[in-house]
Order: C-alpha cells, then sequence, then structure tokens
C-alpha cells in the first residue's frame, strides 16, 4: 500500500486519535464504560492499522519486538505490584482500601493501576499476535508484503 497517497495521508491522520481514544477509554474506565482490556485493544487495534498501512518492518520500528514482550510481563507486574502493596500496607492482596489515607481514594488509585496494568498486558498481546501472524510464511523474518 506505499503507493496509495490517500490512504497514508488519512491514516497519519487517523492514528494519533485512535491512540487518543484508547487513553480516553483507559481514564474514563473509572467513572464508566471501559477499562483497560478495551483500550488495550484500542490502543493495538491502532498499531495494526498503521501496520496494514505502512508496513510491518516500518511497525516493528516504532514498537520494537523487545518492547511488546516487555509490555507482556510489565503489565502482569503492575497488576501483581497492586496486589503485593496492599498486602505490604496490612491488607488483602488486591484489598485497594490500603493504598491511600482514605479508603475511596485507595479504591480509585488501586483500580486505576490494576486496569493500567491489564491495558498494557492486553496491547501487548494482541501485537504479538498480530507480529507472529503477519510474519508467518517468511523464512528469512518479516517483509513488507
Amino acid at each position: 500500500m506505499k503507493s496509495d497517497l490517500v490512504l497514508r495521508i488519512v491514516g497519519k491522520l487517523l492514528i494519533p486519535f485512535i491512540l487518543l481514544f484508547a487513553l480516553y477509554v483507559q481514564f474514563h474506565g473509572d467513572f464508566g464504560p471501559g477499562g483497560g482490556f478495551q483500550a488495550g485493544v484500542i490502543f493495538a487495534a491502532g498499531m495494526v492499522l498503521y501496520a496494514l498501512i505502512f508496513g510491518l518492518v516500518n511497525t516493528r520500528k516504532v514498537m520494537p519486538d523487545w518492547l511488546v514482550e516487555t509490555m507482556l510481563a510489565a503489565g502482569v507486574l503492575i497488576y501483581a505490584g497492586v496486589g503485593v502493596a496492599g498486602l505490604l500496607l496490612g491488607g488483602n492482596f488486591l484489598d485497594y482500601s490500603v493504598l491511600a489515607h482514605d479508603p475511596v481514594h485507595g479504591q480509585h488509585r488501586g483500580i486505576f493501576w490494576v486496569e493500567v496494568g491489564v491495558a498494557v498486558t492486553v496491547s501487548g498481546v494482541m501485537l504479538k499476535i498480530f507480529y507472529m501472524f503477519a510474519s508467518r510464511g517468511h523464512a528469512d523474518g518479516p517483509s513488507d508484503e
């Protein structure tokens, strides 16, 4: 799709708004529908659109494999870290009420960080699956076909 100028320009205009919408869904998850899973999928969908327009090689320059694989582990560590922080502060695992001076603030803080962990992991998993499927069948590695 390298020769399709209109698609490339529309993609450059649209993809930042898709990623921004993923952030909106992430931060709005405390107060309404949405949250980590939806935000992670929207972010990954924006990167998949980038790959479809600009090619897999260029996408792997923006989001390299090491970063995607780090996202897989980092999201789980963030999620588990919130639980361990609750234990260290005298509560139960994933007991958010001990994470701040006020139980209500602790609940908001804990849910926010758990949702961040979910978003990072889901986005990393979706991108890793896409990378694996997009590069299959190429003995010499990924290409821009």
